[in-house]
């Protein structure tokens, strides 16, 4: 009698272990469509990125055509009756509330993150690379006809993919992709076709030199109970920072809203007190990405003042309409302020300015694993001790501040 129950279970067993085996190979192959595809489009917008800022860099009158960039970026965006660009967090919307993303997004990130660096605007890449990942993943789910929730799943890879490529962390990529929406909680179920949109989009980088951001800490020293107190105040002050970085963006785009109701005459208005800055600082250090200057404070020469400079120019920027992302100026901030703090304390520079990295990071996503992640992979494993308290300090200092108010606070970080 006992042996029909067990030829059943048995059978149910193997339909399951099918399934699962199905779903397997379609996200592998679904992976690798968004990997292939992100990957080339990541490719080119690293070698416009890359070429805007070598035409700056030598053709430094051009900074002056930024309010002019501005004025094309906000009419770009009107031609397409999107008035209230939301940028990364439509995107998270779209994983959490089942917004829509239209394809169009893509193409204007791009476009209007190029014209951005190329006149001088202080902005990053990898906040336009989430955008244009995270709308063709969805779009491309569109297209094949998937579910809601699968199309959920297709953004994240998009997002991953397009990460992978510009950043060349693709273990950092694939899970910042499923941890970025709800602070506390992962999506998993993005894990498998993330881990390959990522590394194929990374290839395919690779392939076309495209390289990542590494950088070297030589040394890393032996642990005792006065460098882990000085890793500990890297990490509360690093926390602040990233908060008064988050809130700075924030008020920034309030203010200039408030004091100028065309969107037209804002970004004129913000594009000229960027030209000004400019050419107040003449350095140019202040523009653009900032991985230069990452290099710089690695290497003990980055000015102490330059961290905050770099925050006033990008808050303007971003505040006033211009596109972009925020992760670089806020790793470039972190770096900057670690070099100052190896000055104050004698704590070993570069292991300074990596956890300064770390810990502003940390702070402005919300992405404790990811943060920890990125940290291997852009500065090796040695310093992992110190990177792990720089991580849990930051990320619970930090509160529920976010770059993105669309992310969802999953789990409190201080209740359970």
């Amino acid at each position: 009698m006992q042996i029909i129950p067990n030829i059943r279970e048995n059978d149910n067993n193997f339909r399951k272990t099918a399934i699962s085996m199905a779903l397997l190979v379609k996200w592998i192959i679904l992976g690798l469509i968004i990997g292939v595809i992100v990957g080339l489009v990541g490719t080119l917008f690293s070698y416009m990125l890359t070429f805007a800022n070598s035409f700056r860099k030598e053709n430094s009158y051009i900074m002056l055509l930024l309010p002019v960039a501005g004025v094309i970026i906000v009419y770009l965006y009107h031609s397409f009756k999107d008035y209230h660009d939301t940028g990364t967090n439509l995107i998270i919307k779209a994983i959490t509330e089942n917004e829509s993303i239209p394809l169009y997004k893509a193409p204007l990130i791009i476009i209007s993150t190029f014209l951005t660096h190329l006149c001088g605007g202080s902005v990053g890449r990898e906040g336009a690379a989430l955008q244009f990942g995270g709308s063709l993943g969805y779009n491309i789910g569109k297209l094949i006809r998937l579910d809601e929730d699968d199309r959920k799943i297709m953004t994240m890879s998009g997002m991953a993919a397009a990460f992978s490529a510009l950043f060349g962390t693709p273990i950092t990529a694939a899970f910042f992709s499923i941890e970025l929406s709800s602070v506390g909680a992962m999506h998993y179920a993005a894990l498998v076709p993330g881990v390959t949109a990522s590394l194929i989009a990374v290839h395919i980088a690779r392939y076309f030199g495209v390289e990542g951001d590494v950088f070297v800490v030589k040394i890393v020293p032996e642990m005792t109970s006065g460098l882990v107190l000085k890793s500990g105040s890297i990490a509360i002050i690093g926390a602040f920072i990233g908060i008064i970085f988050c809130l700075s963006i924030r008020y920034a785009r309030q203010i200039q809203d408030k004091m100028f109701k065309n969107p037209y005459f804002k970004v004129v208005a913000g594009g000229i007190i960027i030209v000004l800055l400019s050419y107040i600082f003449r350095s140019g250090d202040y523009n653009g990405a900032g991985i230069e200057m990452i290099d710089k404070a690695f290497n003990g020469l980055s000015p102490y003042e330059a961290f905050i400079i770099k925050l006033i120019f990008t808050s303007i920027t971003l505040g006033a309409g211009y596109k972009g992302g925020e992760i670089v100026p806020a790793l470039y901030i972190g770096a900057t302020f670690g070099r100052l703090f190896a000055y104050c304390s004698g704590f070993p520079n570069q292991m300074a300015v990596a956890l300064g990295m770390i810990a502003v990071f940390c702070s402005i996503t919300n992405c404790p694993v990811a943060s920890l992640l990125i940290a291997f992979e852009m500065f090796g494993y040695e310093g992992a001790l110190y990177y792990i308290i720089v991580v849990a300090l930051s990320y619970t200092i930090s509160g529920h501040i976010s770059l993105y108010k669309s992310q969802k606070i999953k789990y409190s970080k201080f209740t359970y």
